[in-house]
């Protein structure tokens, strides 16, 4: 005749009646809750808002960056660059400045809309160059340029 149970996990398992077969099933059981442990349950909290895994960015934004308002067709508007040898590094910052210059936000300096901005207008190679950069180096506009 076969006897079932209920585990502690709420698993219905059938009880042998061999004392071996006792044995591993309850070793089973240990490793299955010992796995569980170390998985916990996530919320939606923990979804929204995941630990961080990357280094800090290389740009330390002013304190009034917290009031930029991003308007929707700025990130089209500005140039790319890629970093590509045959590309001019100082024609891209020229052009991103004009760019930046037609947006007015009375809320925040010129030097944070252009710290704000400017990652958005690099691409490819030049992208890895600006996150590879040791974090919070960069504080003003002036020192992004050099």
């Amino acid at each position: 005749m076969r006897v079932w149970t209920h585990t502690l996990s709420g698993r219905l398992s059938r009880k042998s009646s061999s004392f071996s077969e006792n044995m591993v099933e309850e070793d089973n059981q240990l490793l299955y809750n010992e796995n569980n442990k170390n998985n916990r349950v996530r919320t939606l909290r923990d979804q929204m808002n995941p630990t961080r895994t990357s280094a800090p960015s290389c740009i330390v934004f002013p304190l009034d960056a917290s009031h930029f308002n991003f308007k929707l067709g700025i990130i089209q508007l500005l140039p790319t660059f890629q970093g590509l040898d045959l590309e001019n590094s100082y024609l891209h910052l020229r052009e991103f400045e004009e760019v930046c210059n037609i947006y007015n936000d009375l809320n925040c300096s010129m030097n944070t809309i252009r710290l704000k901005l400017f990652p958005f207008s690099l691409k490819d190679k030049a992208k890895t160059w600006l996150q590879n950069l040791r974090s919070r180096s960069i504080r003003a506009w002036d020192e992004m340029q050099q």
